[in-house]
């Protein structure tokens, strides 16, 4: 049963495309309303992911108005990339999301063009067995089915020529496309439907170009082609943007003019009478229609392949993490690196460098995305080249704040901590401007290793000193992130040290793994599912000697 205040017939049909985290596409009809979208399988729309919440959102339709309204969900419904406080008025073409990555995207889209209203006009020919409008009906037909059709664009934009055509009387009709300053030719017919070669076409480009200069009016202008007695008329095809669920936005400005119809004729005038000027401009908002979607699905398609692309890429630089780290024996390990996007700017690394000495590194590259897990990458590698002892630290961080800062020229950097435990528990470290890590002793005391020089690649010379200190058996280290403490909840409350401090107490006589999962359990639960704006690293070292 429909809610009260909700109309279950709505004026205007509308439709959803469905394009699933695989980047597959399926045309859902919004039927019935109220329609439901959510992850429990009783919903109209049943979003196979288990962070959309049982009951997401719901589409209702008001006074032939389409809203979609968000059911007080986990991670929150956005159309066009703004998020939707309580329900939001849906117009066509708008891009619908819940909130997460990788998710399920919706393209809402009404099923039914101007160019159905024109056919409920001229319906009347069949009646008066008009000849001429019974042509101009069968046009019309062609361009409604081909649209119902879904068939190639190409294809549309040929039945939109052949009812120009049609309408006009003209002999011959071509669809050009704008490319700069140049206008390519897309589709050239006569009027008996066939194609004509583009190299015989002789257009008047230069008059062509002139007329859309300096048009005044938006949708029709006058030309003289200058060929003979020909007469002539160019239609301008304008980007349109959807405004709201009645009506489409027709953009004036020529910058946005994406081609025209021009349409041309020796044996006659070119029909404009009124009816004629009406069909003709509804069929140029038809093929401009048909070209921004068209467009805009080619770049729905490009960001499909950007995503496969950036998926294969956070594989990647997942396998680049420690595979397994130490669990048993003197020196153990426990960590993870989250990035917030397809791939993030943090790592860290755990290496045995010797038999009785360990390395240990957590990296934070400025910046996010893929130019940041590039220089992560790169990064990881030149660490490779470890130094075990308080000299070669030194030497180390210097070699390789110079190899960043020749290659990014101070553009980009990186926080750095990097340190070393050895079996007797004397830990050297050498912090890059990264966020201080918490030594946590056996007895409870809890103390921070500070900085010991500025981020590298800054400055092409720069030094870090080396700290030591001696750990106790039991005694472990937190290193982490600036994402961690930055991780905010849906409230716009962040983490902060002083919640960490609090959660690593507590947990303080845990093994280095229970610490490790009690801080991301507590890091998840304080966040509730929110998308999060900077990666999340942890990592917890104990020093456990036999």
């Amino acid at each position: 049963m429909p809610l009260p205040g909700h109309v279950a017939a709505p004026v205007k049909a509308a439709s959803l495309i469905v394009i699933n985290p695989s980047g597959n596409q399926t045309r859902v009809p919004l039927h019935p309303l109220p329609f439901s979208i959510g992850r429990q399988a009783d919903n109209h729309l049943v979003l196979r992911d288990n962070r959309a919440s049982r009951n997401h959102a719901r589409i209702v339709s008001e006074h032939g108005d389409y809203f979609i309204e968000d059911l007080k969900s986990s991670n929150g419904v956005y159309v066009n990339g703004a998020a939707v406080v309580s329900r939001h008025k849906l117009a066509s073409s708008d891009r619908i999301e819940f909130g997460v990555p990788d998710s399920y995207v919706l393209i809402f889209t009404f099923e039914e063009g101007e160019i159905d209203k024109l056919l409920d006009r001229f319906s009347d020919a069949t009646k008066t067995g008009s000849t001429g409008e019974l042509s101009k009906l069968r046009a019309l037909g062609e361009v409604a089915r081909t649209l119902r059709n879904a068939l190639s664009t190409d294809d549309v934009l040929a039945a939109v020529m052949d009812a120009a055509l049609a309408v006009t009387g003209s002999e011959r009709g071509v669809l050009l496309l704008r490319r700069g300053e140049d206008l390519d030719i897309r589709v050239a017919r006569d009027r008996p439907g066939l194609s004509l070669p583009s190299a015989n076409l002789d257009v008047p480009f230069d008059a062509i170009k002139k007329a859309l200069r300096h048009r005044r009016s938006l949708l029709t202008m006058a030309l003289d082609p200058g060929s003979g007695q020909r007469s002539g008329v160019c239609v301008p095809l304008v980007r349109v943007r959807p405004r709201d669920s009645q009506e489409t936005l027709v953009v004036s400005a020529i910058d946005e003019t994406v081609g025209l119809i021009y349409l041309d004729s020796g044996q006659s005038a070119v029909d404009l009478s009124s009816g004629n000027t009406e069909l003709l401009q509804t069929l140029a908002l038809e093929a401009s229609t048909v070209l921004e979607n068209a467009r805009l699905l080619e770049e729905e398609r490009d960001k499909q392949r950007l995503e496969e692309e950036l998926g294969i890429a956070r594989e990647i630089q997942a396998s680049l993490l420690p595979r397994k780290l130490p669990s048993e024996g003197w020196f153990r390990a426990a960590g993870s690196s989250i990035p917030s996007h397809q791939v993030g700017g943090d790592y860290f690394d755990v290496k045995q460098m010797r038999p009785d000495c360990w390395s240990v590194t957590v990296t934070d590259v400025s910046g996010k995305g893929v130019s940041s897990a590039l220089l992560a990458a790169l990064l990881q590698g030149a660490f490779l080249a470890s130094a075990d002892g308080p000299g070669q630290i030194e030497q180390l961080m210097s070699r390789v704040n110079r190899f960043l800062n020749e290659r990014t020229e101070g553009e980009k950097y990186a926080t750095v901590f990097y340190c070393t435990l050895d079996r007797e528990g004397e830990l050297c470290w050498a912090n890059a401007g990264h966020c201080k890590p918490y030594l946590i002793r056996t007895t409870g005391e809890i103390t921070s290793l500070g900085t010991t020089g500025m981020p590298l690649g800054m400055l092409d010379e720069a030094s870090y000193s080396v700290e030591q200190v001696q750990l106790q058996p039991g005694d472990k280290v937190v290193a982490y992130s600036d994402g961690l403490t930055d991780a905010e909840n849906i409230k716009g409350q962040f983490f902060d040290i002083d919640r960490m401090k609090e959660v690593i107490l507590a947990h303080a006589k845990s093994g280095c793994s229970a610490l490790h999962s009690d801080l991301m359990a507590a890091v998840d639960a304080f966040t509730e599912g929110a998308v999060q704006n900077d990666d999340i690293t942890a990592v917890v070292i104990e020093y456990r000697p036999t």
